[in-house]
This record gives structure tokens, sequence and C-alpha cells, in this order.
């Protein structure tokens, strides 16, 4: 790959999770103080719109991208759209009219994340060495903008609306910018269309790899957990008076960062069942740290609950990746991909942005919430995941083979 081009694709992938980063860590925040008479039943359905957009992302990109318009071109028009959107959400006072307008961004916005790794994929002789250092860019787009943030001080300010402005003005620079990209014509043009394939259900065979199923089972059962953390951290960081919260916040993309760079060296000594086993330990480690931290004696809990996201990350949907990857074969490779993508980002994180919301309200006190009560919970749930998953999962040929 030519060097002009690995430079354009580093700065799509930069600014691609750079306008996530920039508005979806503090969204709760926003909801709850920027919105008038909010509740935090109300901060789940607001995190809802992400699954919403995860199930439909499929039929926009299956449908259009592959088929009738090269995929620059729709990420070009929808990030210019989006930025329209995203100012608008800025101003807006009540949940109401702000929920139509997030739901219309994210809609629009989860197809995106498919275009940047298709136009980078069709660029590349290898990209099994080479899409890791492009991807690498957007972790480094999250993390600035949480650290931008946090040192612009617009959680303490009550100035949040200022995080979808920002996210404007880079969706503007990336919709233009877009149109600059390498061009990436439709792959199957004049092909028929199969719902089956979009979503990617040619790959339903492999659940009757018993194994494979409780992976499959698994994988939608601990993103109920992670939605309290996309949900509610930011939140709970600034409920109890942490400063500077979505930049500490940052330090979990860090920490997802360094470990992409060593995951191979632990996937050749631990394999596939016990890379997975301590993803899923991870979490219940998380929040218990969570639970009892604080900002005083224990603030060491609530950095370290941060930092281990990039265990929680890496080692379980990574190596999930990769492990499906191994038990499709090739002819599944993109459906199997398509299939579990909809099954976590859509049905497990849709099920946890629903309970998280209604279980976080329930515990709320005169002076805010009951946050060890609120975080045991999905600790109790990533824990009992982690039995059942080590109990009954039995490593295959393929994913012994895929280390």
């Amino acid at each position: 790959m030519r060097l002009a081009v690995r430079v354009q694709l580093s700065f799509m992938m930069f600014l691609e999770f750079f306008i996530w980063g920039a508005w979806f860590v503090t969204l709760g925040t926003f909801v709850l103080k920027n919105l008038q008479g909010t509740t935090d039943s109300q901060v789940g359905v607001a995190f809802l719109t992400q699954s919403i957009g995860a199930v439909i992302a499929p039929f926009i990109v299956g449908i259009i991208a592959d088929r009738f318009i090269s995929a620059q071109i729709i990420l070009g028009v929808i990030h210019l759209l989006g930025a329209a959107l995203l100012w608008t959400c800025s101003g807006m006072t009540s949940f109401d009219s702000f929920y139509p307008l997030l739901l219309a961004y994210m809609i629009l916005y989860m197809p995106t994340l498919a275009l940047v790794n298709s136009i980078s994929f069709r660029q590349m002789s290898d990209p099994s060495k080479e899409f890791s250092f492009i991807r690498v860019f957007g972790t480094v787009g999250w993390i600035i903008a949480g650290l931008l943030i946090g040192w612009l001080n617009w959680e303490k300010t009550n100035s949040l609306d200022l995080t979808f402005k920002m996210a404007t003005a880079a969706s503007v620079l990336l919709g233009v910018f877009s149109f600059t990209l390498p061009k990436t014509p439709p792959a199957k043009k004049g092909t028929e269309i199969s719902v089956r394939e979009i979503l990617g259900l040619d790959a339903i065979r492999m659940l009757k790899n018993r194994s494979y199923l409780l992976f499959f089972l698994s994988s939608i059962a601990i993103c109920i957990p992670l939605a309290f953390y996309y949900n509610f951290t930011n939140p709970f960081l600034n409920e109890i008076g942490m400063n500077a919260a979505a930049g500490k916040q940052s330090m979990g993309q860090m920490s997802e960062f360094l470990f992409m760079l060593v995951m191979p060296l632990f996937f050749a000594r631990l394999g596939v069942k016990k890379m997975l086993g301590l993803g899923m330990l991870a979490w219940v480690i998380r929040y218990t740290l969570f639970a009892y931290g604080n900002i005083d004696a224990n603030y060491w809990m609530l950095i370290a609950g941060i930092v281990l996201h990039g265990i929680c990350y890496d080692f379980f949907f990574v190596t999930g990746q990769i492990y499906t990857d191994k038990i499709a074969g090739e002819e599944f490779k993109s459906s199997a991909q398509g299939f579990v993508t909809l099954a976590t980002y859509g049905v497990g994180m849709l099920i946890g942005f629903l309970i998280s919301g209604p279980i976080v309200e329930s515990y709320k006190t005169a002076n805010g919430h009951n946050w060890q009560h609120i975080w045991l919970i999905p600790a109790g749930i990533a824990a009992v995941v982690l039995v059942l998953f080590m109990l009954f999962f039995r490593d295959s040929k393929q994913s012994k083979e895929a280390h």
C-alpha cells in the first residue's frame, strides 16, 4: 500500500472514531443534566439507539454500498447529513425533541463503521498485516476526544452541548474528506439481493457446533452488563466527584491500544478458551472495583476498573472475532462476522440498554444513587456467564488452530 493511501485511511479512521467518542462517552451525563425532566431510564433509551442502528446497518451497507454506490461516496454523504443532526442535537432541551434526532443519527452512523473497514480492506494486499496499523488510529481519535472534553472541563461547567458541536465540525471534515478517498466501487453490483446474506444468517449453521453455540450465547449475555458500562460510567464518575471523568475514561482506550499490541503473544500461550475466559473475568473484576471504589482512599479502584477495558474488550471481542473467522471457514467469513455483530451490538446490547436504566433508577437516593448495589448487578451477570462458559466450552480443532 502506498504511503499516501495509508495516511488517508489512517486520518479517516481517526475522524470516524473521534466523532463517536466526542459525544458518546458523555451522552448519559448530557441526557441527565441538559435535557429537562429526564430519568435514568431515558439514559438507557438514548443508548438504545446504538443497537437499533446496528440492526439496520447491514441493510444499508449490504444493499446500497455493496451493489449501487461507491463506499467513499456514501461515507461522505452520511457524515455531512450526520453533521446537521449533531448540530441540531446540541440545542435540544427536552428528551422528546432530542431522541428522534439521536435515533436518526445512529441509524446513519452505525453503517459507517462497516464502510470505513470496507474502504480500508479494498486498498490492502494483506489486511491481516496492514489493517491493525490503520485501525489503531481510530482508537487514538477516541482517546483524544475524551482528553479534550476533560481538558476543557465541559462536564463540570455543564457545557456538554459543545461535545455535539465538536463532533459536528469533525463530521463535516470527514464528510468532505471522504470524497478524496480511494475509489471503492460496489463489489456486488448487479448481483441478486439476499436478506440472509445481508444479516449474516447464512452463518447460522455454525450454531450446530456446540462450543460455538455456547460462545454465541455468551457473547449476547456478556453484552448485557457491557451496556451498564456504556450507559452509566460517566454519570457515575461525575456524580461521585471525579474531575475530568471523560478524560480519565480515555485510559480505557489507551489500555485497549496496548493490549491489542500484545494479544498475539497471549493468544499463542493461552488459546481461545482461556482468552475468552480472562476477558469475561475482567468484566467481573471491573464492576466489583466500581462497586467499592470512591474518590478518596479507593480512587485506585476506579482507575483500575477503567484501565481493565483493554482486557475486557480485546480478550473477549477481538478473540471472539478471530474464533468466529476460524470456525466459519472461507465460505461464510463475512456472513459470520455480520451475524455475531447483529447478535452482540444488536440483541445483547439492546437487552442491556433496556434493563440498565430501570435498574439504576430503582437505586436512586436523595443524594444520588446507591452505586455499590448497582455495579454488583452487572458483576453478578458477568460472573454467571463466566462460570457457565468455563464449565461447558470445549476448544474445537479449529479454535486450537487459531493460535
